[in-house]
């Protein structure tokens, strides 16, 4: 799959995987994701972002994800 709206520049973010040269990282996106949860009003605050960018991201991210199980305790707590 050709990822081409991912890119990384050592001279940019400090070599992070970005959104098409801007300054906005994968990690970033990724995070906003988490954080708004309506759509619209993530691309309200970042007017740049495109639906395919969005996409891209978290192909990306997926990628560096293995395929594992992991016990997780019987009273889970997620960190925000």
């Amino acid at each position: 799959m050709k990822l081409d709206r991912i890119t990384s520049n050592s001279n940019r973010m400090n070599g992070q995987p970005c959104i098409r040269n801007l300054r906005l990282t994968v990690r970033r996106v990724i995070e906003l994701l988490a954080t708004y949860s309506d759509r619209e009003e993530l691309r309200r605050e970042f007017p740049e972002l495109e639906d395919e960018d969005i996409r891209q991201a978290l192909i990306f991210a997926s990628s560096y994800l293995e395929d594992r199980i992991i016990e997780l305790p019987d009273r889970y707590e997620t960190v925000a």
